[in-house]
């Protein structure tokens, strides 16, 4: 197996995080090494000395764009395989006129996801982040329980909004009995699924307006692309039923913040949000207050040592490209229409 020239890129965060010895070890057995290893920029007279020559970068967080200048610095650039999620902030139109390989991660962070999103499915169905607000203040008895509908995890109807990869994990840790909640039935709305795969998971296909009317949790799992952006609105919460719980984990421009701020302050609806629009939201928010509001700053996806399986995933790819071996998780140019 032949050994190509590779340089790391990305923040001094990520470096620290993702490659230990082990991934370090690991990364000197399949590539030659030039100084420095790594670079934050690709304008300083090291990161062009070293991009003269590369035949693939190894990217992450922190990682800039590849423009075309950049491009023109990196002759015998191949490859570029991200250790993380999207490659949208990353690659520019150049590096697809260039016929580059791109890798990225994106299984290995839905998995953390999908933990995180049933994890939170299970405490909506008993509104226990909810209920915990309200123990702060109301400690003399307990008689609020009875003011917050069914709190219950058998029976209920859950609804995933995008059979992304983070869909797909979820509603397969909520089919498998005695992983999950014992839903009554699970809903996926995704305009761009065929419904026998979603059946064959075991949920199934209806339109958007429907699950959001029938769905006592609601899960979004949509990319952030232009026809997503406030895809959740005044008129698609209203639809929802009385004490429904939203969760996003997703992205939180695929919700108007706005509206979501006006319905939640009626105390109709529960929210537990992981990502928001903007983030973090602006100290005046309403919602950071709210009883009925969960607010956590984006922890679902990959941290600390589970960023580890994404350099995994980078370095199985970094060695099926040196044995010539067809990547597992090629991003083309056309996926950028429909993924994150």
């Amino acid at each position: 197996m032949r050994q190509p020239e590779a340089l790391l890129v990305m923040d001094d965060r990520a470096r620290r995080m993702q490659f230990g010895p082990e991934e370090d070890t690991r990364l000197r057995a399949l590539a030659r090494l030039g100084e420095p290893v790594r670079v934050t920029a690709y304008d300083t007279p090291e990161a062009k000395a070293r991009l003269a020559d590369v035949e693939v970068l190894v990217t992450s967080w922190g990682a800039p764009r590849i423009t075309a200048e950049v491009l023109d610095l990196a002759p015998n650039l191949r490859a570029v395989l991200h250790c993380a999620g999207s490659v949208r902030p990353l690659v520019s139109d150049a590096v697809w006129d260039r016929g580059l390989l791109v890798t990225n991660a994106v299984a290995e962070n839905a998995l953390p996801v999908a933990e995180f999103t049933v994890a939170a499915i299970v405490m909506a169905g008993k509104k226990a982040p909810f209920l915990a607000n309200i123990a702060r203040k109301r400690r003399d008895d307990w008689s609020y329980l009875g003011e917050h509908g069914v709190l219950s995890n058998r029976d209920r109807s859950i609804g995933i909004i995008g059979f992304s990869r983070t869909g797909r994990q979820v509603v397969a840790r909520l089919t498998v009995p005695g992983s999950g909640p014992e839903a009554r039935e699970i809903l996926v709305a995704d305009p761009l699924v065929d419904p026998a795969v979603v059946a064959a998971a075991g949920a199934r296909l209806v339109p958007l307006d429907e699950l959001l009317a029938a769905s006592d949790i609601v899960s979004l799992h949509a990319p952030e692309l232009p026809s997503t952006r406030k895809l959740i609105g005044a008129r698609e919460l209203a639809l929802l039923p009385d004490g429904a719980t939203l969760i996003n984990t997703a992205r939180g421009a695929v919700v108007d913040t706005a509206a979501l701020e006006r319905e939640c302050v009626t105390g109709r609806i529960y929210a537990m949000l992981d990502v928001t629009d903007p983030e973090p939201l602006p100290a005046s928010s309403v919602l950071y207050d709210l009883p009925n509001v969960m607010i956590t700053p984006h922890i679902a996806g990959s941290l600390g040592t589970e960023t580890r399986r994404m350099t995994a995933a980078a370095l199985d790819e970094l060695e099926r490209y040196a044995r010539g071996d067809a990547p597992r998780s090629a991003v083309t140019r056309a996926d950028m229409e429909f993924v994150a």
